[in-house]
């Protein structure tokens, strides 16, 4: 049904769509009859068996509307946000740009949401039908960044598996100074004290700039460890590579994501995992829209992937299409489960 109507979608303002899709979603519009399950790709993580290790990223649920509809269409773990601590509009429109020749999006949103009194309300009244991560950030206007963070997980740690600590928007000023070894320390040391206070051991993953400098691996590998983070996400999108673009809206000003990402990404996972090996989970994103773009990261060293962009060119049947890809390439490698090709490339 997607390949009929895509062409009429994509006629229509990147943001609209994205808002009927969400709606269709609530509606519980639910294409998929056949979910591909097999013992092959069943993964385990944070004591939870998942179907397979293919994620929904932050972005596409920013306000955490649907995430029981995505679990039916067959993802084995959902991202909802980035929320903040208050409502905010984000930045003016237009602010999405599909570039199809390029299979990517340039997004400049900045932290749209409805504020976390909203969201966590909302997710009470609907608790999660699977592995389910929040991922928060700060407000645009605050004058305390670190204290957003804090409200944020002082609102959601019992409402999700875990809370992801997104450093990494590019639509956010300032934001990625926290990939700076000093800032960075302060944050997790103050969410590390903050969770001693609530007496909670919610696991929290850090989500990454794929822009960050090689100099700076060493030290973030650090720091994640220190603080025993549960995952590092690689990557958020970029605000570099785009002089090999075809699309004119390249020099629009934003995030870029999909496949002119996936290098990229997969090469920093791989730098990542030599140092953090199997201590640290760490979850792949960046130009997955099959098997193969999905085992790629796998081999090169993370344990789940996510997607978001691979959704708006494929389809809502994505992650069904990419379970079958993957089984099919495990059978063929005489690989018995997922979890044996992690960093098998290194």
């Amino acid at each position: 049904m997607f390949s009929k109507i895509k062409s009429l979608l994509f006629k229509l303002d990147p943001e609209l769509a994205h808002t009927l899709a969400i709606k269709a979603l609530k509606f519980n519009y639910n294409p998929i009859s056949n979910i591909k399950k097999d013992s092959s790709i069943e993964t385990y993580i944070l004591g939870k068996k998942i179907i397979n290790p293919i994620g929904i990223a932050a972005g596409f649920d920013k306000d955490a509307e649907v995430y029981n509809p995505l679990f039916k269409l067959g993802f084995g773990f959902v991202e909802v946000g980035t929320i903040t601590p208050l409502k905010q509009y984000g930045n003016p429109k237009p602010r999405i740009f599909r570039l199809e020749e390029d299979n990517a999006l340039i997004n400049r949103l900045g932290f749209n949401n409805s504020g976390s009194d909203i969201v966590s309300s909302r997710i009470r009244s609907s608790l999660p039908n699977g592995l389910f991560g929040i991922n928060i950030g700060p407000n645009k206007d605050t004058k305390n960044r670190l204290d957003d963070y804090l409200i944020c997980l002082r609102k959601f740690y019992e409402l999700c598996d875990y809370l992801t600590i997104n450093i990494s928007s590019p639509n956010t000023e300032n934001l990625r100074s926290l990939h700076n070894q000093n800032e960075l320390n302060e944050l997790l040391s103050a969410i590390k004290e903050e969770k001693k206070k609530l007496k909670s051991n919610i696991p929290i993953a850090v989500k990454i700039s794929p822009d960050i400098e090689e100099s700076d691996i060493e030290k973030i590998s650090e720091l994640i460890i220190k603080f025993d983070i549960f995952a590092l996400i690689i990557s958020n999108t970029t605000d570099r590579n785009r002089e090999n673009l075809k699309n004119i809206k390249k020099l629009e000003k934003g995030g870029l994501s999909g496949k002119p990402l996936e290098k990229n990404s997969n090469i920093l996972i791989n730098r990542f995992y030599k140092i953090l090996k199997n201590k640290i989970k760490i979850i792949g994103v960046g130009g997955v829209d099959s098997g193969k773009s999905a085992y790629e990261k796998i081999i090169n060293g993370a344990s789940l992937i996510q997607l978001y962009t691979g959704m708006i060119y494929k389809g809502p049947n994505i992650a069904s299409i990419i379970s079958k890809e993957l089984i099919e390439i495990l059978k063929k490698e005489g690989i018995k489960n997922i979890s044996e090709a992690i960093g098998s490339k290194n």
